[in-house]
C-alpha cells in the first residue's frame, strides 16, 4: 500500500480575494471548482503546473466570522527558483509578515492570515 499527497484544504472568507492572492503571490492556476447543488459551499483547487499538489480553498456561505488559526504554527511551504525576485515582489504587494535572513526563508500572509514559507529551490 503506498499513499502521496494530492491536496492540503484551507478555509476561507473571501474566495475571490483569496484566489486573486495566490494567482499574484505565487502563480498559482485554477485547476477546478466544484459547487454545492444547495450553494452552501464552494471548493477551489488551485495547482502550481508543475507538481500534482494542490491547494484546495473552501468558502462557506453562512461563515462571517473570521477563522481562528490558533497561533498560526501550521503554514504552507513553496521553493521558489529566484528567491530575490519573489521576495522583492512580495515585499512589494506588502505580504511579507516574518523574515529569517538567518535560515534564508520568508513568509508571506494570505487574506484569512495563512502563513506561506518562501524557501529558495537549492535549499
Amino acid at each position: 500500500m503506498k499513499f502521496r499527497f494530492d491536496h492540503n484544504n484551507i478555509n476561507v472568507l473571501n474566495l475571490e480575494k483569496s484566489v486573486n492572492f495566490y494567482r499574484e503571490a505565487v502563480g498559482f492556476v485554477e485547476i477546478r471548482k466544484v459547487e454545492s447543488a444547495d450553494k452552501s459551499f464552494i471548493l477551489v483547487f488551485l495547482g502550481d503546473e508543475k507538481t500534482g499538489h494542490k491547494l484546495e480553498l473552501t468558502w462557506l456561505r453562512d461563515r462571517t466570522e473570521p477563522y481562528n488559526l490558533g497561533d498560526n504554527e501550521f503554514h504552507l511551504a513553496l521553493k521558489v527558483d529566484d528567491y530575490d525576485a519573489a521576495f522583492a515582489h512580495h515585499k512589494e504587494m506588502g505580504c511579507v509578515c516574518y523574515e529569517n535572513p538567518t535560515m534564508g526563508i520568508y513568509f508571506i500572509e494570505d487574506p484569512d492570515g495563512y502563513w506561506v514559507e518562501i524557501i529558495p529551490e537549492n535549499r
